[in-house]
């Protein structure tokens, strides 16, 4: 999906109008019973596994290993705009699959995706890179999508967990009911070894954020560590929202984090 982007955007800056991705117009009746991608054992591909990339003036690093990834964040969905047409490890899209693009996780890797919020679960493979978007951890196919339940609103509070061939998929986390007290979303847009450089980001935060600002201090494995964090934030939306305001006063590097 990397070349896809990139071309998109040129076309754009050309002021040809970009597609929109869709649903399928006839997508197929039996889509809830799309089966699960079975993990096996299978070696890296020949594309897609570059050190790091650059999209849309970011880098971003591909990691080394997926042993031990587990995040909860926000996905998304891509369908008939990127059907038929390569991915970045070079296998072709196919909406009707269980696959799913990931902005650093090695190509191919197996994982689990849960839908925090009604506990449906599916297991697709990892073979496109994407989605470029500060709020969004993973694009799902559009078969996954509708079987998690995501379709409809575009997006959904996903924990997504690394699985390897063997071995049984682990239980599914405490459920988070959307607009209750079990929902807590926070944007966290820096980490600070130095407490004071944590201070002084949450100070000029405080000048444009119309939420709270909190530091929390954490141990990490090169020692403490100062996080500085948004919210709480009340939904998706409003998060979508509150990450343009952010990066338009210059701040690029933050990611969503869910309580």
């Amino acid at each position: 999906m990397v070349w896809v982007l990139a071309l998109t955007t040129l076309l754009a800056a050309c002021g040809v109008v970009e597609e929109r991705d869709r649903a399928p117009s006839r997508p197929p009746a039996d889509i809830m019973n799309t089966p699960d991608a079975v993990p096996r054992p299978e070696p890296l591909s020949r594309y897609g596994n570059m050190r790091s990339y650059e999209v849309l003036g970011r880098r971003y690093h591909v990691m080394d290993s997926a042993e031990g990834y587990v995040e909860q964040g926000v996905a998304s969905w891509y369908g008939e705009k990127f059907h038929g047409r390569h991915t970045s490890s070079r296998e072709l899209y196919d909406m009707y699959a269980m696959t799913a693009a990931h902005k650093s996780l090695p190509l191919p890797t197996y994982v689990q995706v849960t839908n925090l919020e009604n506990g449906r679960q599916v297991v697709v493979k990892v073979n496109d890179r994407g989605p470029f978007h500060a709020n969004r951890i993973i694009d799902l196919s559009y078969a996954a999508a509708a079987r998690l339940g995501i379709l409809r609103r575009g997006t959904g509070l996903v924990e997504v967990r690394a699985l390897t061939a063997s071995g049984p998929p682990p239980a599914p986390p405490p459920l988070r009911q959307a607009g209750t007290d079990g929902l807590a979303l926070y944007l966290q847009v820096g980490a600070f070894a130095e407490r004071d450089n944590a201070a002084r980001l949450k100070s000029r935060l405080h000048s444009f954020s119309p939420v709270p600002v909190r530091i929390l201090e954490a141990m990490a494995r090169g020692g403490r560590v100062h996080r500085v964090q948004l919210g709480p934030v009340a939904g998706i939306t409003a998060m979508d929202d509150l990450v343009a305001l952010v990066n338009s006063r210059g701040i690029r590097d933050m990611h969503v984090v869910v309580e």
